[in-house]
């Protein structure tokens, strides 16, 4: 892989990221993923789906024997986006407390250092090692 195909590669899963979570999220998607219940998890799940067939897209384009980093990101992602949405409603933190911000922040980061690893994934499986 060229730095070139590199920078590509991490964009690609950046954009699939931005689409993913915020164009395609739908207002019903957002408020009830942190839920719990039956709609909660079918939000939640329905979310995450998007993003682990978003993340198969940008993969097999570069690595298709690695498809399945896309089942990987569909557990990852739900974790992630769990852990945040039910903290959130656990401690009632809404747009206007500082807590929420910070926790949506540390949710992008945990996505990004995802996509890393996938990155790494897919580098060490095309060219051998690091």
């Amino acid at each position: 892989m060229t730095p070139l195909s590199l920078i590509l590669l991490y964009s690609l899963f950046r954009l699939k990221h931005f689409v993913c979570d915020y164009a395609l999220q739908t207002n019903w998607i957002a408020l009830n993923k942190g839920l719990s219940g039956r709609q909660g998890w079918q939000a939640l799940l329905l979310h995450t789906l998007g993003q682990a067939i978003g993340t198969t897209l940008v993969t097999v384009v570069f690595a298709p024997a690695l498809w399945w980093l896309g089942l990987v990101d569909f557990a990852v992602h739900t974790a992630i986006d769990l852990c945040k949405a039910r903290l959130t409603h656990k401690m009632g933190w809404t747009p206007k407390d500082r807590w929420f911000w910070l926790s949506i922040g540390l949710d992008q980061e945990a996505h990004n250092f995802t996509h890393l690893a996938y990155i790494v994934i897919i580098y060490v499986t095309l060219t051998g090692g690091l």
